[in-house]
């Protein structure tokens, strides 16, 4: 199953004559977005293979919209999931499934879910069990494609969960301070002789983010060549000349007084070094020194679209490439030097603003409401002023206290910068907000304290194309398992294994075996908790075990959680909301109510030859009477003391002379001797193919299909060496409850009304007109609550918009 994209696409094509598979668009797309100079011919080999790679690693992003960054125990977590092509952050339906997990400060899962998607977007929940430790907490979210991929790269944002059923206990004791700093060249080196920026970022290891310090950088003789001090969020740079064999360090102090010290990167004798300046708005200067002489290359690109190609030759050991910004695409671009071999040897980003964006507006008809008063909220949507565009928005409302804040992500910062870079960025709106020299400044500065990450250019340069474990889910769920010998344990190629999951809607899916005894089922509309069974036909296959892997990612990244604790003078303000949620679960109000999703029940082989009611005739007790007596299809057979059917072979007027494939609930059953000793009255359908049927690479002479009234085997004894065990396929979505106080009776209800989250819809649609009205109530609870819209539009525009409101219990 080490399937590359190619394979994928003639697959899909394969399988979809008729209609162009969305993967195939989207490769389109990203081969029109080559740039439209001509390659220089040096260059062309690394181009021709940047472009080989990106076809084959198509990039993924997935942005998570919570309801709210605080939870108690017991409530529900909402969230909204967007899935888009990295390339043109435009939504992509190529993926049918999205991971969703709670991380604990370990990095364990306390809860998992299987999102189903479509159009690019769906929505989960979590009912977040009394089980939980009070803490911190990581929300992840991914595809399965994505875990082809670094871990990093899958979406990830902290919340805090607590648990007030156990209490807090005693407050924490507080970790004493420490702190961390980390030098980044500008380029990635440091050569002797060449001035060269260097960037700095100072961490508070307690709270993860950036600290404050004055410091100076000083030679190995303790003479002073450069003073630091950062510009925002600890992080900062500073210009010197290195010389060759010497040692530097910094000397730290930091507010506290707390000094440390620790030596910058090794300085090279010899090699290259690149640096980046703005010549005016539309052109940056870009000079590499290096050795005497040669040639050196630049390839700048952002979102796997090239903007610059360039080539020149050493002068005096610096080459100058002068490089038009209005060339380059939006967002985060790299700028790699290649020397005479072309081996990637600098690297430097450089973030060019975006300017398309999705204008979102959200107006109340009130800035103040009473309880239980109803909320009119007017949206709108615009490509830009004056220009509607409709959207696909999700809309959360929920209120504002000390143990709430405004959450820390919005889709378009993620998109656009957060998306893109390793580890965690401490205030990431700030550089789409803030305007100005300080502003531009702590940008670049942001880029210096990053490296391009998403692939590495050992990947790209090889002469091999990368295979990748994990396909994308473009039809439905994939369960994957493990074939093993029994008696050694060892993994076992060419098996046909089958699963299927009893029920009402007959299922079974077959897959083969590869060689490392991997097989993949995939499943499509298989939603809720099931339960499974995996077998071979253990007529021929009597000594093979089966195992089921976790769809789920083991791999993490490396991002740790600040230390949990809430401080003395919010413990009111818990005790409140703990009031609220007691309160809520005390009457009888359903907050399970699930949307069954429309999916279709035909059984999986289709329209059957003949089908049987059994209730409609006489009842035997016996199966061989039935088969005799009602079934002319099929004849049975007894050779060498053991049953057989003989399926009628419709198609050449004759019979069949191997069994056919039989089915129970859609469960395979090779030993025709154990269907004929099953009770027929707890048998309501039987259904006959009189032709061959193909299942996956397998032939079938036939088919007959039982079904209980159930779909529950009702009874029936599976062979022992099949695997039985529950599984949970796709989530069922979970209804959002509100009450409304439309009328007098409902507003005099005297049932307490205290939420918090007052609304919550994933699914808000804006028209051509880019309008949309939604309305709510308000509840019991007074207090500051804020409407949090984000969203997206068919063309990659995304956005999002806050506004508050008030709730008073005296107007």
């Amino acid at each position: 199953m080490r399937k590359t994209l190619m394979n994928i696409l003639d697959h899909l094509t394969a399988a979809r004559s008729g209609r162009l598979p969305v993967l195939l668009c989207l490769l389109l797309c990203l081969a029109a977005t080559r740039p439209a100079f001509a390659q220089t011919g040096a260059l062309a080999p690394i181009q021709q293979q940047f472009d080989a790679y990106r076809k084959q690693a198509l990039q993924e992003k997935l942005y998570l919209h919570l309801d709210r960054p605080f939870y108690a125990c017991g409530e529900t977590m909402w969230f909204k999931a967007y899935t888009l092509d990295g390339t043109l952050h435009q939504p992509l339906d190529l993926s049918k499934v999205a991971y969703v997990e709670v991380l604990d400060d370990t990095r364990k899962p306390v809860l998992q879910a299987k999102i189903a998607l479509k159009d690019g977007a769906g929505n989960g929940s979590f009912v977040l069990p009394t089980t939980l430790a009070s803490g911190n907490y990581t929300v992840r979210a991914y595809t399965s494609w994505m875990k082809n991929f670094d871990p990093e790269f899958y979406f990830q944002e902290p919340v805090t969960i607590v648990n007030s059923f156990t209490g807090l206990g005693p407050a924490p004791e507080q970790a004493p301070t420490a702190y961390a700093i980390q030098f980044f060249p500008e380029g990635g080196n440091l050569v002797q002789g060449i001035p060269g920026k260097v960037a700095f970022q100072a961490v508070n290891k307690k709270s993860g983010k950036g600290a404050d310090f004055t410091g100076r950088i000083v030679d190995g003789e303790g003479m002073e060549v450069a003073q630091l001090r950062p510009l925002k969020f600890g992080i900062g740079n500073f210009t010197f000349t290195p010389t060759a064999g010497t040692t530097y360090t910094a000397i730290i102090e930091f507010a506290d007084k707390r000094v440390l010290r620790q030596q910058l990167p090794q300085v090279y004798a010899q090699g290259y070094s690149l640096r980046l300046r703005e010549l005016d708005p539309n052109q940056l200067q870009i000079m590499v020194s290096g050795p005497q002489t040669g040639t050196v290359y630049l390839l700048g690109h952002a979102r796997q679209m090239v903007g610059v190609a360039e080539s020149a030759a050493l002068q005096q050991s610096t080459a100058t490439f002068t490089v038009d910004t209005r060339k380059l695409p939006e967002g985060i671009n790299h700028f790699t030097v290649f020397d005479s071999q072309r081996q990637p040897v600098c690297e430097r980003l450089y973030f060019k603003r975006p300017t398309q964006k999705l204008l979102v507006e959200a107006t109340t008809d009130k800035k103040q409401y009473a309880t239980r008063q109803q909320v009119t909220a007017s949206l709108l949507t615009q490509a830009s002023p004056g220009t509607a565009i409709p959207a696909n928005l999700s809309v959360a409302v929920y209120k504002l206290d000390s143990l709430q804040a405004a959450s820390p992500t919005d889709i378009y910062t993620y998109l656009w910068l957060t998306s893109d870079l390793k580890g965690t960025i401490e205030q990431p709106s700030y550089y789409f907000t803030a305007s100005g020299p300080v502003a531009d400044e702590a940008l670049d500065n942001l880029m210096l304290t990053h490296g391009w990450s998403r692939f590495r250019w050992e990947d790209v340069l090889q002469a091999q194309q990368p295979a990748y474990p994990f396909a994308p889910e473009y039809d439905g769920h994939f369960i994957r398992g493990k074939v093993t010998d029994a008696a050694t344990g060892v993994n076992v190629r060419n098996v046909t294994a089958y699963l299927s999951a009893p029920g009402k809607h007959v299922r079974l899916y077959s897959s083969a075996s590869d060689a490392n005894g991997l097989v993949q089922f995939e499943m499509k509309d298989f939603y809720g908790p099931k339960e499974i069974v995996v077998q071979s036909d253990f007529q021929k296959d009597s000594s093979y075990t089966f195992e089921i892997l976790s769809p789920f990612s083991d791999r993490y990244a490396a991002r740790a959680l600040p230390p949990f604790g809430l401080d003395a003078h919010l413990r009111t303000a818990l005790t409140q909301r703990h009031i609220g949620l007691q309160v809520g679960y005390s009457y009888p109000i359903s907050r399970n109510v699930f949307r069954v999703p429309a999916i279709d029940s035909t059984a999986f082989y289709g329209k059957t030859d003949a089908a049987y009611l059994l209730d409609d005739y006489t009842r035997f007790k016996v199966m061989e009477e039935v088969m005799r007596e009602y079934v002319p299809g099929v004849q049975v057979r007894r050779r060498k003391g053991r049953f057989h059917f003989n399926v009628l072979d419709a198609t050449h007027s004759s019979l069949f002379y191997t069994d056919p494939l039989v089915l129970l609930d859609g469960v395979p059953v090779f030993d025709i001797d154990k269907i004929m000793a099953f009770d027929p009255r707890k048998v309501r359908k039987l259904e006959v193919l009189t032709r061959k049927y193909f299942l996956g690479p397998n032939m079938y002479t036939g088919l007959v299909s039982y079904t209980t009234y159930q779909g529950d085997l009702a009874g029936f004894q599976l062979d022992p060496r099949a695997l039985l065990l529950e599984y949970e396929g796709l989530q069922l979505q979970r209804e959002f409850y509100a009450p409304t106080y439309g009328t007098q009776e409902q507003h005099q209800s005297r049932l307490p009304d205290l939420r918090n989250l007052l609304y919550w819809s994933p699914d808000v649609r804006t028209g051509t007109d880019g309008k949309k009205t939604l309305s709510f109530y308000t509840s019991d609870e007074a207090g500051r609550y804020i409407l949090v819209v984000q969203g997206l539009t068919k063309d990659g525009r995304a956005g999002s918009t806050t506004v508050s409101l008030e709730i008073n219990h005296t107007l």
